[in-house]
């Protein structure tokens, strides 16, 4: 599946070349440093965990082909070398060393490395959010409480921002210095935290860790039907779990993920159908009722528009790739 990007608008595509980078944007220097430590901590392609806990370093030495569908947890994702493309729902986010994206709920999205090469691989730094943190630090980066915000949307992108980049650096040469990862390493994410809350988009961030924000009830309802995706779901009973009329949390959802409840829920299953499928090697009958189809028929087709092509035939191509990727 390619991107389509004539029927999904692309959100704040304009780039920023060094001569025209914003005031507090990273040079490129910056991003060459992160670039390097980057390439030392995923020393071949994929994602890597690293020591510190929610900190994920990833490098492809090729731009995509084809799509690949994945549920993104809260995280900021800061790009030190090449470029990428996420769908989420109707939407499409491009960014590169130029721009920080944040994502402030699970959401699944499509992505494509969109420009990589061996030489210049692409590598990304990804910082796992947790709503907690975020609540903590707001009282102290607004103590007078937050200005009101009308904008809701689960993903921003905001101008790579110098001190960010610099202190990513930082965290990542606290995984070269013995005790460091212990005890420097928290510190160096709790200053990103609060300087991404400082930051343009720092407002909207704050909104996924208050409890009655439109945001987290939304991310109250994802959490709930990432634990239920299997279970009949009637949209009447999420909305009494976040304490919104079906007409408000319908609203809300939607502007929040660019979905509605029942499509995050069949892509959701969709998902889980095809990851069981290729790790698993369960039979696409086995996977459809696993998720909760109750029709093969239903399955086959709405994996087919999703994903481009029939179950069987998509599974036989992705371990195909997956061998001459090895």
């Amino acid at each position: 599946m390619l991107l389509d990007l004539k029927s999904n608008p692309v959100k704040n595509t304009g780039k920023h070349p060094s001569s025209a980078r914003p005031r507090n944007g990273a040079s490129e220097p910056d991003m060459q440093n992160l670039a390097r430590l980057l390439s030392a901590y995923a020393p071949h392609d994929g994602s890597f965990e690293l020591r510190i806990p929610g900190v994920h370093a990833s490098r492809y030495s090729h731009a995509m082909t084809n799509c690949v569908h994945a549920l993104r947890v809260p995280s900021l994702c800061i790009v030190a070398q090449g470029a990428k493309t996420v769908i989420v729902g109707q939407e499409t986010f491009e960014y590169d060393a130029s721009r920080m994206i944040v994502f402030s709920v699970a959401l699944p999205v499509a992505s494509q490395i969109t420009k990589a090469s061996a030489s210049e691989p692409y590598l990304a730094l990804k910082l796992d959010l947790e709503p907690r943190k975020v609540a903590e630090l707001v009282l102290k980066v607004y103590p007078q409480g937050l200005p009101p915000v009308q904008e809701r949307s689960a993903v921003y992108l905001t101008p790579a921002d110098a001190s960010i980049v610099h202190a990513s650096t930082r965290l990542l040469e606290c995984l070269g210095q013995p005790g460091d990862t212990e005890l420097i390493a928290p510190l160096v994410l709790d200053e990103i935290l609060i300087r991404l809350l400082r930051s343009p988009i720092g407002i909207r961030v704050a909104q996924m860790g208050f409890a009655e924000s439109s945001v987290q009830r939304v991310a109250k309802a994802i959490s709930w039907l990432r634990e239920n995706f299997s279970q009949p779901m009637k949209v009447e009973d999420l909305a009494e779990l976040v304490n919104m009329s079906v007409s408000s949390f319908h609203e809300h959802f939607k502007s929040v993920t660019s979905m509605s409840p029942l499509h995050y829920q069949k892509v959701l299953r969709l998902q889980e159908a095809r990851r069981l499928m290729l790790s698993t090697m369960m039979d696409a009958g086995a996977a459809s009722e696993r998720v909760g189809y109750l029709s093969a028929s239903q399955f086959s087709r709405e994996y087919s528009r999703f994903f481009g092509t029939a179950p069987t035939r998509d599974i036989a191509r992705l371990r195909q790739d997956t061998r001459l990727w090895a």
